[in-house]
Formats: structure tokens, C-alpha cells, sequence
């Protein structure tokens, strides 16, 4: 199993909630394809045609299996994101959790985060290198979430 940096490692939380909403946004999608109604042409001869299946039958099925499949990966993106705090917390630095916090549970840039903590980005930036090296040396196998 590869080890990841613990700039990777950290970062599949923002990758996983964009999955997501990527998934979400299908959902809708297919949501929309399955309400909308397909158009009868009347001016076509009429021929006696078999059964294909119902297709708004097959529609609705396949949302509410991709429903619940999306319903598992947000199950998956909580208790990764808990497992992640409770790293971060263990590092037991009030500093380096804060920035490692807003970087990666949060999903704010580090100008964001140094405005909020109200130090400057360059000291911010120089901590979260710090708080990286820390994570590495306190968690040495860090791996694939998912």
C-alpha cells in the first residue's frame, strides 16, 4: 500500500466532498430526465409495437440506487472526516491544528486562514509546513481513505 504525504493524505477530504457534489449534481440531473415526459407523434402510422419495459420505471429505479449509493459515500466522507480531526487534534499544538483545520476540514486557502487567525500569510504559510512535518512524524502510515 503507497504512503502518502501528509499534504495527499489530508487532502482526499476535499476531493471526496467533491465527489459529491459532483454526484449530486447527477442526481438532479437524473432526477430531471426521469419527470420529464417524452413527446407522442401522432402523425406516424400506428403499428402494434411489444412491451420494452417501462422506462420511467427503470429511470426511478436507477436514482434511488445512485441515491443510495451517494448516501454511502457521505457515510464514508463523515467518518473519514472525523478520523482526520481526531489526527489533527493529536498533535496536540493549538497552532498547527488551527491551520491544518482551516486548510483541510474547512477547505479555506492558506491567505484565508491567516486572515482569520490574524497572523500573516507568510507566517502561516511557514506554520503549515511545520504542522506537515509534524503530521508525518506523529502518523507514519498514512494511506488511501477509501
Amino acid at each position: 500500500m503507497k504512503t502518502l504525504s501528509a499534504r495527499e493524505y489530508l487532502g482526499q477530504l476535499q476531493e471526496l466532498d467533491t465527489n459529491i457534489n459532483q454526484d449530486l449534481e447527477r442526481l438532479e440531473d437524473m432526477k430531471t430526465n426521469a419527470c420529464s415526459t417524452g413527446g407522442i407523434d401522432y402523425s406516424a402510422e400506428r403499428v402494434q409495437t411489444s412491451p420494452s419495459g417501462d422506462s420511467l420505471c427503470k429511470a426511478v429505479t436507477n436514482y434511488v440506487d445512485f441515491n443510495e449509493q451517494i448516501n454511502r459515500e457521505i457515510d464514508k466522507f463523515s467518518d473519514a472526516k472525523e478520523q482526520i480531526i481526531k489526527q489533527i487534534r493529536g498533535l496536540h499544538n493549538a497552532r498547527y491544528s488551527q491551520v491544518l483545520f482551516k486548510v483541510y476540514v474547512q477547505f479555506k486557502s492558506l491567505k484565508v486562514a491567516s486572515g482569520e487567525m490574524g497572523m500573516s500569510y507568510q507566517y502561516v504559510r511557514n506554520l503549515h509546513k511545520k504542522a506537515l512535518t509534524r503530521f508525518e512524524e506523529t502518523y507514519d502510515d498514512l494511506h488511501y481513505l477509501t
